[in-house]
């Protein structure tokens, strides 16, 4: 359906999608953008804006493309829960990872030699829970492109795909997806793949393949509607780079670089790189930008790496198309974490630190989408020196939230539930020397530093990264033949190729996936046979795992905590916490402090109380017990002299009030203090003295309890106690 509004040029045009329909909307919001539209699925509503610089920048050697993914609590109807800043801050981590999805499958789509600025910003409006806007944010960033002027090639589309009850479903709902055993977002042309994200539940390659191909079938009718769109837009900027100085180099260097492109250690390669650029810049200085000339020595030495590849079949280290670089690993390698990993593959070397927390670990998410906590959680580390660099360390960079996430991801079906496991898990990877493929080394690392925590996964999971060189990288029909791929790309190679499909799993299936391109796409055959090269490189290292450690160890190190559970009646609950948290907090210092135990309640009743300090959780179940039981007649308590009791009307002591537990307290009536008479209270005992009291009578309707101190009668023969009346006054 296509709608025009001629007053103020706006149209509407929509197309079906999955279950329901996506409508397009331009002239009418942000009209200053190069290009703007509005894409409405269901109730989820997003603005796509592009603005392209006027000139090239100076000074960089990159297509300086910045996508932003900008979530509004109001869109969902929300205000922050921060009691001091309502204002949206900085992107929460799945913005960050949103953002990336978008970047991914637009990036290829410009000319390699672009170096306008480009920036995309998606804006949700709206958003409902069974609309999720990650994928009509990817669709509508292709359109805003098309409607500008930049050199989009052509408009891409998205979908996700659901496998629910064993069927394929497009664009699942979010009760759906908790169900799914395969969440997986696709993004390309008409028949081409540009970007796959997906986690699963050990999927077989049959499934995942099958999942691809039906998004695909969603693909022509909304690259067509952008095209519909587009129509009249402004012109595309031509982009014609030129071919002097690339020919000027190529002539200066003749054959120098060969070697280099077979040079097997990444540190000599390195250095015969930096000599040979720096025997270029200075040739050249002064009739060409240095930036322009580190440019094109690149496209150069690519050259280089593709054709010995392609033509000779030879890679950079000597191995096989098809062949893992060496394996290394450790378990056990720090003394006091709670599980730890190093694991090298080659020149990449990753080490993963598992720690075990309590359930109130969990990390609190409160974002447009999310509303909850999170049990388990992957950081990935990236510092300068992995990789030979002087840099500044600052925040987490876009770059290590993603890597983070997809080795997250990988781990996340394998785990036990938490009714069996009820820790709060983090793994933490550093990575300490990087040659490609980082990310799946943490992967690797993270299935180790799990097995040597003692944390009882169902299975090992592992990652491999498969590259590809192809003859024509950049024409505009993608990838089908005339192509080699790579089985675990080292650096250079992810640098002079054409992708990087990484793929993480157990010896049943697939747990994630996540494919980025250089080029214009890849057909299913590509992606089939790199699944294929996957699998049998994954399992190989599934079984070197055998020989580091081949199953969970039976405990928990002897410094992560254990977690001991206790039930209450759920009505108890409140008199456990006490007004404030000041009984549960009062059980916690008083055996301790925060350092040393930590005690959660759920709603049904279950107490946890996790310490690595085993007599200080016993003492805490034991108070706790004691809180939350019933005070019955008979039970025999030490307790604390809490105050001695006078008579309002006469001050005389006709008492004293004991603490029996936190929360209670009873009377112990001066009678029931000895068999001898006492005239005072105060004679016999004192405030914060410990005494042995047993209950007489407990009154509920009152709140009252009566204990005595004389615990060698019987408490059958005992005679009601009935205090003379006092004097009346006249």
């Amino acid at each position: 359906m296509t709608k025009t509004t001629k007053e103020n040029s706006v149209h509407e045009l929509s197309v079906p999608f999955g279950a329901g329909k996506l409508r397009f909307e331009t002239g009418r919001l942000a009209l200053l953008a190069n290009g703007s539209v509005t894409v409405t699925y269901g109730d989820t509503v997003v603005l796509a804006t592009a603005v392209v610089g006027d000139v090239p920048r100076e000074g960089v050697d990159f297509f300086p493309l910045l996508v932003d993914y900008e979530e509004r609590l109001y869109a969902a109807g929300k205000i922050s829960g921060s009691r001091f800043i309502k204002r949206e801050g900085r992107p929460s981590e799945n913005a960050v990872l949103t953002a990336r999805l978008i970047d991914r499958p637009i990036r290829p789509m410009f000319p390699k030699d672009y170096r306008n600025d480009v920036q995309v910003i998606v804006t949700v409006l709206s958003y409902d829970e069974d609309h999720n806007p990650d994928v009509v944010s990817i669709i509508a960033a292709s359109a805003a492109l098309a409607l500008s002027h930049a050199p989009f090639i052509a408009p891409i589309a998205a979908a996700r795909v659901g496998v629910c009850d064993g069927k394929i479903v497009i664009n699942p709902t979010a009760a759906q997806l908790k169900e799914a055993t395969l969440d997986l977002v696709v993004a390309g042309t008409g028949d081409k793949v540009l970007m796959l994200e997906a986690g699963g539940h050990e999927v077989p390659e049959a499934t995942f393949l099958a999942a691809i191909e039906a998004a695909q079938k969603e693909f022509k009718p909304l690259i067509e509607a952008q095209k519909t769109l587009a129509k009249d837009s402004p012109d595309s900027v031509q982009v014609t780079p030129d071919e002097t100085l690339h020919l000027e180099v190529k002539k200066y260097l003749g054959e120098k670089l060969g070697p280099v492109a077979r040079e097997a250690d990444k540190l000599r390669r390195q250095e015969m790189i930096g000599a040979f650029e720096k025997e270029v810049l200075t040739n050249f200085e002064g009739n060409y930008k240095q930036i322009d000339l580190k440019a094109v020595f690149n496209a150069i030495l690519e050259k280089e790496v593709r054709d010995a590849i392609l033509t000779d079949g030879f890679r950079p280290d000597g191995r096989a198309l098809d062949e893992i670089r060496p394996l290394s690993a450790e378990v056990g390698v720090l003394p006091r974490t709670h599980g730890s990993g190093l694991f090298s593959r080659g020149q990449t070397q990753a080490l993963t630190i598992a720690t075990l927390g309590s359930p109130g670990d969990k990390q609190f998410i409160d974002t447009m989408e999310e509303e909850g906590t999170k049990r388990y959680m992957h950081h990935y580390n990236f510092p300068p020196f992995s990789v030979g660099e002087v840099k500044p360390v600052r925040g987490a960079s876009r770059r290590e939230i993603g890597h983070g996430a997809l080795a997250e991801r990988a781990l996340l079906p394998v785990l036990p539930q938490i009714d069996q496991f009820p820790y709060t898990i983090r793994l933490v990877t550093e990575v300490l020397s990087s040659n490609g493929s980082s990310s799946m080394a943490a992967t690797c690392g993270s299935t180790l530093a799990l097995m040597d925590a003692g944390v009882p996964i169902s299975a090992p999971v592992a990652g491999i990264a498969i590259g590809l060189i192809s003859k024509d990288p950049y024409a505009v029909q993608g990838v089908e033949n005339d192509y080699q791929l790579l089985t675990d790309i080292q650096g250079i190679e992810d640098f002079a190729g054409d992708m990087d499909f990484k793929v993480a799993g157990t010896k049943v299936g697939i747990t994630a996936v996540q494919l980025d391109m250089k080029v214009r796409g890849i057909s299913t055959k590509v992606i089939e046979v790199s699944l294929a090269r996957a699998k049998d490189a994954r399992e190989k290292i599934l079984e070197f795992f055998k020989s580091v450690l081949e199953k969970p160890r039976p405990e928990l190190s002897h410094y992560a905590p254990r977690i001991y559970t206790v039930k209450i009646d759920p009505k108890k609950i409140g008199e456990l916490i006490g007004p404030g948290g000041k009984v549960i907090n009062g059980i916690i210092d008083a055996h301790g402090g925060k350092e040393v135990l930590a005690i959660d309640i759920e709603p049904d009743g279950t107490v946890m109380v996790s310490s690595a300090d085993a007599k200080a959780a016993d003492a805490a179940i034991n108070e706790i017990r004691s809180i939350t039981a019933g005070i019955e007649v008979g039970q025999v308590y030490t307790g604390t002299v809490a105050a001695i009791q006078t008579d309002r009307l006469s001050g005389k002591e006709i008492g004293a009030i004991v603490q029996l537990t936190p929360n209670k307290d009873g009377m112990v009536h001066i009678s029931q203090i000895s068999k001898q008479r006492i005239n005072k209270v105060s004679d016999t005992l004192r405030v914060g003295e410990k005494v042995q009291v047993r209950v007489q009578d407990v009154d509920e309707a009152r709140g009252r309890i009566s204990l005595t101190m004389r615990l060698d009668e019987d408490p059958s023969e005992r005679k009601e106690f009935s205090p003379r009346p006092a004097a009346r006054r006249v």
